[in-house]
């Protein structure tokens, strides 16, 4: 079964198993002069980290991606507050309360 997602007008499809998405604590990006690879990956503690998905993008199609993602960062922050990252000890990330 598919589910119709409207977007700024478009009608775009979504099937179930793509929108139970895919849980990734991190990502890979590589490019090329004509594409933008992006790996998406799954590091968790005692099993070897894998990629959970990979797309690829167009120069233009990276840069409208990179755009987008940093305004909705910053609208998240003005609902939710600021984003903290973690501070590295060593390659061992650790959190700030």
């Amino acid at each position: 079964m598919s589910e119709n997602q409207q977007n700024e007008g478009l009608n775009i499809e979504l099937n179930e198993l793509v929108a139970q998405g895919v849980y990734a604590t991190g990502a890979i990006i590589n490019h090329s002069p004509s594409e933008f690879v992006v790996d998406f990956v799954q590091f968790l503690p005692g099993a070897r980290p894998s990629v959970k998905s990979r797309i690829i993008l167009s120069p233009l199609q990276a840069k409208q991606l990179s755009k987008s993602l940093a305004e909705n960062v910053v609208n998240f922050e003005k609902s939710f507050g600021e984003i903290k990252e973690p501070q590295t000890n060593n390659g061992t990330a650790t959190y700030e309360a």
